[in-house]
């Protein structure tokens, strides 16, 4: 068979491709996406989509996908490509079709903040002297931890309420607590910055630059004008303190206390030496209340009810038996003879007298609360000659 001649040639036989312009809607969306709308909009699409299959399905689940209409399964398919058209539609925009960013919400890739509900606010350093009300059970150590300073911050503080003795501390008492470590000093008219701050131990520079003090960096340091009776904070400075607990008494000379009471022996004596050890002074072993403190408690206050024997440590001879003006109470000394001395004191009941011989283990009083106490307990301290005031832990079993 003889082929046919045509004009047309062999690759128009192929079927031809219409070629038209984009349709209306596709050029709408490309003015849509120009304008930065196409993210929105695409989240809302794919969203409304996504909730009209899911609807379809929870209805087909029940009903049975297989007994649907002819109508509805097309339905749920056309949903489906739409989600599909939807969710593909975006690479069809190439990046160089659309504007530079001229607004609208920046998406960040890289770090992302944390969801965190607890807010951290910093601690800032209080400035001003603020006033505490002794309460029932209080102590000074206790109330120093409370507010985060030294026990003897609170003395230097304190000194008109206190006078330098933690065993003054009562209930109802109103006690500065300074903002900081240290000490506080009222002005006196014809004070001098230097002259203060040489007494507590620091430059003028540190009571001029605490801002608590409200002072004037330029401030004539030797002629400042301060107000008299202005309450300055002086950070970081110290002083000595009234000590109130008893003095070195020794069996050779133990008038020497009777600064602290009626309780001092007049003569001179003699009797057993210790053993150089030690045992409990109470039959309990509680610390109660106060502990050692070198500088503001130079003792141990054992726990125990009124009543409780008072037993003497090591064997030794009585120099002080009676009440101490001091706020000690009732009180007993004893002198070791070999440089060590046992002081015993809030006594609710005194069984010795002056120059009487003891032996380790005796009863010499009972426990209770007298003079200055807030509740029933044995004040304990331990003199050395060499030493000094020791912790008594240190050399109790």
């Amino acid at each position: 068979m003889s082929e046919i001649e045509t004009d047309i040639p062999p690759e128009d036989h192929r079927p031809r491709q219409r070629r038209t312009r984009p349709h209306r809607t596709v050029e709408v969306w490309l003015g849509i996406a120009r304008q930065t709308l196409r993210e929105p909009i695409l989240r809302f699409a794919g969203h409304l989509a996504l909730l009209a299959v899911i609807a379809l399905g929870v209805w087909a689940a029940r009903v049975g996908l297989d007994t649907l209409p002819a109508d509805t399964a097309r339905t749920v398919e056309t949903s489906a490509e739409l989600v599909q058209a939807t969710v593909t539609i975006a690479p069809l925009l190439e990046l160089d079709d659309l504007p530079p960013f001229s607004g609208g919400p920046l998406i960040n890739e890289g770090v992302t903040r944390l969801v965190d509900v607890h807010t951290i606010f910093p601690s800032r350093p209080r400035l001003e002297v603020i006033m505490y009300v002794v309460q029932k059970g209080d102590n000074l150590f206790g109330i120093a931890e409370k507010f985060g300073i030294k026990p003897e911050t609170l003395l230097w503080g304190n000194y008109d309420v206190l006078q330098d003795n933690p065993h003054a501390l009562k209930e109802g008492q109103e006690l500065n607590i300074p903002p900081v470590d240290g000490t506080m000093y009222v002005w006196h008219a014809g004070d001098g910055l230097n002259g203060v701050a040489e007494f507590f131990g620091v430059t003028p520079q540190d009571i001029v630059d605490w801002p608590g003090n409200n002072l004037n960096p330029d401030i004539d340091i030797s002629n400042p004008p301060i107000e008299p009776g202005a309450l300055l904070m002086i950070p970081g400075g110290h002083r000595a303190l009234v000590t109130w607990s008893a003095p070195r008494i020794t069996r050779s000379n133990p008038a020497v206390a009777k600064i602290l009471g009626p309780g001092a022996c007049g003569s001179i004596y003699d009797g057993p030496v210790g053993t150089g050890s030690f045992v409990w002074p109470t039959p309990g072993r509680t610390i109660s209340g106060y502990n050692y403190d070198p500088v503001v408690h130079p003792a141990i206050d054992i726990g125990g009810s009124t009543g409780h024997a008072i037993y003497a440590s090591d064997s030794g001879v009585v120099v002080y038996s009676g009440w101490n003006d001091w706020g000690y109470g009732l009180v007993i000394v004893l002198d070791h003879g070999n440089g060590w001395q046992t002081l015993y004191a809030h006594l609710s009941q005194i069984n010795v007298v002056c120059g009487q011989a003891v032996f380790q283990g005796n009863v010499i009083g009972l426990m209770g609360c007298t003079g200055n106490c807030t509740g029933p307990h044995l004040h304990f301290e331990m003199m050395n000659d060499v030493y000094g005031k020791v912790n008594p832990l240190n050399f109790l079993p």
